[in-house]
């Protein structure tokens, strides 16, 4: 009997779900779009009713697909630091989901004054309000809802994850696996297990949450049409990503480019990196780590400019403005600053003029600049940097590929399936062992860019002067 695995990836713009034979070959897939909706600064929510039933109809839709008697197992991969409030008793959702993205509390954070290496050296994180604890807060604070459910003992709340879990599964199973629990800046990644003293700090009760379970748990069964399909895996996009060619070499960085883009390398705990993340990537008999940096405003600065610039089809005004070409610089705050600058709220601007075309490929550089400075961070606190290895929606575009390439000085490769979160949650879920790997894959080779690399350094240092100017 043919075996496959069906890799949910419920992601900020839709929800993805691909049948994968053990070989590592997609044999079915379906799609679904998901919205966002921001509905003031800093806020970022999606309907939690939306998201579940965009799961069951990607779900049908790929099992539908399969040949009659294919035997089917599940795994659900998630946004990480996303969080939502719900009933235990009822599984209603008791708010939206606050996205990744949503920062709506940062003041309130920022008023705690919290130790950043105390906090450094229990999470891995920053206090940032990208992560779920401070979100948290905000629902108790600001929903009556989440308050009076608090009250009467019905309360459960964490990562989105946990929820979809909850609703999917015909056991209404409760539990977080150890990636989307770190996320919320209320994991001790030296117990696996949440922290009280993190939990106390941010004024949260922790009995709300989820049980922390390995990522390879029985997390029960899917209802798909007539099936039962085991859900036997759980765990977050950018850790799943890594894992997509099987087991990730130490010396190459994993970059995943869509809404937001994400360059990680496996690294050992403790690292003490300040500057940069220390992420789970995996969590069965132990916490696996890899230091992370981020670029919160990728797919989505492009389409937000697009959008004021007037641009229809952004995608190709890049790639059609070679590298040589100058273009003004443009400092990219979407969504605030991610590593290694840490800033909340930064005001994105344009320096120097240049046609709609030019200005949308400057945004294109933004990203490829901010990865590389992270790349050069990562780099600093690792034995060896060889490679990058890149997916992602925006991994289709040769030019930002190319750039990498040339700022980094680093063979960029980019496999022919580049839904890397899909494919890596797979190969977590079967262990297929050493065959796994792409058929096809593109190589960008580093090669000289002086106009390239002049802008970089510009934009470095127009980086630098608007940080300081910002902090007067």
């Amino acid at each position: 009997m043919p075996e496959v695995f069906l890799a949910i990836d419920q992601g900020g713009q839709s929800t993805r779900v691909i049948a994968f034979d053990r070989g590592g070959q997609s044999v079915a897939s379906a799609a679904v779009p998901v919205p966002t909706a921001h509905p003031a600064p800093a806020r970022y929510e999606q309907d939690p009713e939306v998201l579940v039933e965009s799961i069951h109809r990607a779900l049908r839709q790929a099992v539908g697909a399969l040949p009659g008697g294919t035997a089917v197992r599940a795994g659900l991969a998630t946004q990480r630091s996303s969080i939502v409030c719900w009933d235990r008793t009822t599984g209603r959702a008791l708010t939206p989901v606050l996205s990744w993205r949503d920062t709506r509390n940062a003041a309130w954070l920022s008023s705690l004054g919290l130790d950043e290496a105390r906090v450094r050296g229990i999470t891995g994180l920053r206090p940032s309000a990208h992560y779920g604890a401070s979100k948290l807060r905000w629902c108790l604070d600001h929903a009556p809802a989440v308050s009076a459910a608090l009250g009467d003992g019905r309360l459960a709340w964490g990562p989105l994850a946990s929820f979809l879990v909850f609703r999917l599964t015909r056991e209404r199973t409760l539990a977080a696996d150890p990636v989307n629990a770190s996320r919320t800046l209320l994991m001790d990644l030296r117990t696996g297990d949440w922290s009280r003293d993190m939990a106390g700090l941010m004024g949260l009760s922790t009995d709300a949450l989820p049980a922390v379970v390995p990522e390879n748990s029985a997390f029960g069964t899917l209802a798909v049409d007539e099936r039962s399909v085991p859900l036997i895996r759980c765990t977050g996009d950018q850790a799943a990503a890594l894992f997509s060619d099987g087991l990730p070499g130490p010396s190459t960085v994993f970059v995943n480019a869509g809404t937001g883009a994400f360059a990680l390398q496996r690294a050992d705990w403790p690292n003490g990196a300040r500057r940069l993340l220390t992420s789970v990537i995996r969590g069965d008999d132990g916490l696996e780590f890899a230091l992370e940096g981020t670029v919160n405003g990728a797919g989505t600065a492009l389409a937000a400019e697009a959008d004021a610039l007037g641009i229809q089809d952004w995608a190709r005004a890049v790639e059609d403005i070679d590298t040589s070409v100058d273009v003004p610089i443009f400092l990219n705050g979407h969504s605030g600053l991610g590593s290694p600058w840490w800033r909340e709220s930064f005001r994105s601007r344009y320096i120097g003029d240049g046609t709609p075309a030019a200005r949308i490929t400057a945004v294109l550089e933004s990203i490829v600049f901010m990865l590389t400075a992270n790349l050069e961070a990562i780099r600093g606190r690792t034995a060896s940097q060889r490679a990058v290895r890149i997916s992602g929606g925006l991994s289709l575009m040769g030019g930002l590929c190319q750039r990498l390439a040339d700022l980094s000085g680093l063979p960029v490769t980019r496999p022919a399936q580049i839904e890397a979160t899909a494919r890596g949650l797979a190969w977590l879920a079967t262990a297929p062992g050493d065959g796994w790997g792409p058929t096809d894959v593109t190589d960008f080779l580093p090669r000289s860019a002086p106009s390239l690399q002049s802008r970089y350094e510009r934009w470095s240092r127009s980086m630098s002067r608007a940080l300081a100017d910002d902090d007067v």
